[in-house]
């Protein structure tokens, strides 16, 4: 485990492994990089992998306000240029950290190889924004207690909750900065990623949870039709697929690289 300063914040990562073809693992809103401690044995050997605490999240500086994926792209590529990963990188990730891998493909199509998209969370429907804002508000007022049980409803169902993951997955997010949670709501209320979706030119996989009520596999199927060639798969698994259904995320992710 390493700590760095990176755009005028600080962050912890952890860069192992010296295989070609450097992977980099993004994890979702409320997450930190222990997100993908299930899945990594299944994706990470024989490569470089890189997995850091996203802004306002785990152990990284916190965010305010509502402009937040220019700062989150910012900081992967100067965290990328920080530790010398010049050359193309495969990106892969989940919830907004799929967000943040989409506008970073978009936007510096040189740096990146791939991507994969775990249920991205590349907005809010219209209808829904005020309530979205709202909840922001009730967050800063009541810290990540006033929302947990509604909020884990929707991205861990109980169904997928295994008794040697789950509890500790709850905690370390109980544990989440109020104010940076209601800053990740209020950038995802206005968040625009249709121009992305139209940009990205280098192969893509985008994978919907058959138990995901945020971001259900209509969704993500409307989004994949979006970037020209894109890969689209449902795996059995809620929001935080890489955490909860690790298997059938591997095979998905394994069936996409070979192709690509």
């Amino acid at each position: 485990m390493n700590w760095i300063e990176i755009n005028g914040g600080g962050t912890r990562y952890v860069h192992e492994g010296d295989g070609p073809l450097p992977l980099v693992l993004i994890h979702e809103m409320g997450g930190s990089l222990e997100s993908w401690a299930p899945l990594l044995p299944l994706v990470g050997e024989g490569r470089t992998v890189l997995r850091y605490d996203m802004r306002g999240f785990g152990d990284a500086s916190k965010l305010r306000g509502s402009g937040a994926m220019d700062v989150l792209v910012a900081d992967l590529i100067a965290l990328l240029d920080a530790l010398s990963m010049r050359e193309p990188v495969d990106l892969c990730g989940m919830a907004v950290g799929g967000a943040v891998a989409l506008h970073a493909a978009a936007r510096h199509p040189g740096r990146v190889r791939r991507i994969a998209l775990m249920g991205p969370a590349l907005g809010i429907a219209s209808e829904r924004r005020e309530t979205v804002r709202a909840r922001a508000d009730m967050l800063e007022e009541g810290g990540m207690a006033a929302i947990a049980d509604g909020e884990l409803d929707l991205t861990y169902p109980a169904a997928l909750r295994d008794e040697a993951r789950f509890p500790a997955y709850r905690a370390r997010w109980l544990g989440n900065d109020p104010s940076s949670y209601a800053a990740t709501y209020r950038m995802l209320a206005g968040l625009q990623s249709e121009p992305a979706l139209g940009a990205v030119r280098c192969p893509a996989l985008l994978l919907a949870g058959a138990r995901d009520p945020l971001r259900p596999p209509e969704l993500i199927a409307a989004a994949a039709a979006a970037i020209p060639g894109a890969r689209f798969a449902v795996v059995p698994s809620g929001h935080v697929m890489a955490h909860q259904s690790p298997a059938p995320v591997a095979r998905e992710l394994h069936a996409f690289w070979r192709a690509a």
